[in-house]
């Protein structure tokens, strides 16, 4: 029995092997991600005689260059929560934490657990990609929020609640929002106040046309009669305008991310053989929009992890 411990971190990683009884068949060694190392690491543990199963932790995406590799030279590998590593032969008085006395830390998990371990398999392409996508749509949805927040913020000086001028939902074609859209063309409440009601229609309309919405002669009167009614803390400069019209074309721009990063999704998750199940399941039928990424995500992950 050769027990393989490979601490991994970006780049490198070190390996020790050691067999029953604390016999240390290789001392810490490092390895770089390389194809020429990692060639060198697979006929090293080919040699060896016995048995041989690999460890390593999770640890990001760093461990998958080595960890694929092994599985496709055939060399038995296990991937196993840092967690488990931790809490592992945690009875010392110091705790010493160096890449060293964690690849031998991790060998002797793996002796340990010889017949529990389990054989790491690599995930498709398409589940793989639609986990860094959806990764990727969670960070970029909290960005969201921040730059939303921040331009109430800014549109409160110098054209409070423009937010609200408008209850339409979100555009599912490209997400953009209504308010944003018209705060891009109409920046401070002057740009509307100063303008006659006729003047003010005219440019309204044209803008519902190109950006492909409903006109509506009542809300132009009734944004019109609005924006005559409020103050500003900001006059209408230039840099005022500047500072709207660039912090919502950062918004727009977010918002078009995600939404073909979500289209993205729903393409590479229609290929999955539980798309079917998933999507017609009762939450789907109800909020497919909302529930779409979210069941579809926590179906992979749940068959990655079986």
């Amino acid at each position: 029995m050769n027990a393989v411990g490979i601490d991994v971190s970006k780049g490198k990683s070190n390996v020790a092997v050691i067999q029953p009884f604390g016999v240390v068949i290789a001392e810490p060694f490092d390895v770089l991600h390389t194809e020429l190392d990692l060639k060198e690491l697979i006929a090293f543990i080919k040699s060896l005689p016995g048995e041989t199963k690999v460890v390593m932790e999770y640890t990001g995406t760093y461990y998958e260059p080595i960890a694929n590799t092994l599985h496709n030279a055939g060399i038995f590998a296990s991937v196993v929560n840092p967690l488990l590593i931790d809490d592992y032969d945690t009875n010392r008085v110091r705790k010493v934490k160096t890449d060293k006395i964690d690849a031998l830390k991790i060998a002797s998990f793996a002796l340990d657990k010889w017949l529990k371990l389990r054989e790491y398999t690599p995930a498709s392409t398409i589940r793989k990609t639609l986990k860094v996508l959806n990764r990727q749509y969670i960070k970029l949805n909290k960005m969201l929020v921040m730059q939303k927040n921040n331009f109430i913020a800014l549109l409160d000086c110098c054209f409070p609640c423009a937010n609200k001028l408008f209850a339409s939902p979100r555009r599912e074609s490209d997400r953009h929002e209504k308010w944003v859209d018209f705060v891009l063309k109409f920046p401070h409440v002057d740009s509307v106040a100063k303008l006659s009601l006729s003047a003010f229609q005219s440019k309204f309309q044209s803008w519902c046309r190109k950006n492909h919405y409903k006109y509506s002669e009542s809300k132009a009167v009734e944004i019109h009669s609005y924006g005559r009614s409020q103050i500003s803390t900001l006059p209408m400069t230039e840099s005022v305008k500047t500072i709207i019209v660039e912090s919502a074309k950062l918004l727009i721009s977010t918002l078009e991310a995600l939404a073909k990063m979500r289209s993205e999704m729903e393409v590479l998750a229609s290929q999955l053989p539980e798309y079917e199940t998933v999507s017609g399941s009762y939450l789907f039928a109800c909020q497919p929009v909302k529930c779409i990424i979210s069941v579809l995500y926590c179906a992979v992950k749940l068959l990655d992890c079986c």
